[in-house]
């Protein structure tokens, strides 16, 4: 008697077990990741970049810094290589610099690929130099992917966020001619393409820093006479 007993308990347990875990709950389902966007108005329309904060922390961190500080308004798009990528986010309509605050730790290494559409930090030969200035593939250059730390060229270039509308205006831009202008030997866009302002979406725009609107006292120089052309991407073959 004691055994069937017994046996009738233990048979009885799973389907308690079952009956408790069927009561609990589900877990939540992990909330969908906010990305922060970004509107630039340019005089050849507009585009919206979504930023991704959790694979490149500090360029995101940056790049929305100089959005808030309204430093990219009246900046120019002063390298456009149709086929390869525009750059922009350093010069004003004169073609002079504007000062930047200090460079940032590349973060090529995030596993972001630079394919068409995406936005990455544009830099001198120092992998850790980037600032202000970023580019948009045009198509998907992949040898601008990092590779490993052994050098400059196979650092790569660190992409931190994608056009997700207006990637029409991104091409306009590319099809424009280009020319000779201020310090640069080729490839400034003729018209000048000029950002007229940019927001983050949802958010109300601060006052420009002074500080960081300020045009450096030294002029640059043009390419070939003993300075180097800032936070570029290398030269499309």
């Amino acid at each position: 008697m004691l055994r069937a007993v017994l046996a009738s308990a233990l048979l009885a347990l799973p389907a308690a077990l079952m009956a408790q875990q069927a009561a609990k709950p589900a877990a939540p389902a992990p909330a969908a990741v906010e990305h922060p966007k970004v509107v630039m108005h340019t005089s050849q329309g507009e585009f919206t970049l979504e930023l991704y904060p959790e694979k490149a922390p500090k360029s995101v961190a940056n790049f929305l810094q100089y959005v808030r500080d309204g430093f990219y308004d009246g900046t120019v798009f002063h390298r456009v290589v149709n086929g390869y990528m525009v750059q922009g986010g350093l010069y004003s309509r004169d073609l002079t610099q504007r000062r930047t605050r200090a460079a940032i730790p590349s973060e090529a290494d995030n596993g972001l690929s630079n394919l068409r559409g995406t936005v990455a930090v544009a830099r001198g030969t120092d992998p850790n130099s980037g600032t202000s200035q970023f580019f948009v593939n045009l198509v998907d250059n992949r040898r601008l992917d990092y590779v490993g730390n052994q050098s400059s060229l196979t650092w790569g270039f660190a992409v931190f966020g994608k056009v997700v509308s207006g990637m029409d205006t991104i091409d306009k831009i590319a099809a424009l001619p280009t020319r000779a202008q201020g310090p640069f030997v080729g490839d400034v866009p003729n018209p000048l393409v000029v950002i007229e302002s940019a927001n983050v979406v949802g958010e109300e725009k601060a006052a420009p820093a002074r500080s960081s609107t300020a045009a450096p006292t030294a002029q640059p120089a043009a390419p070939g006479k003993g300075q180097k052309k800032a936070s570029t991407p290398p030269k499309a073959a």
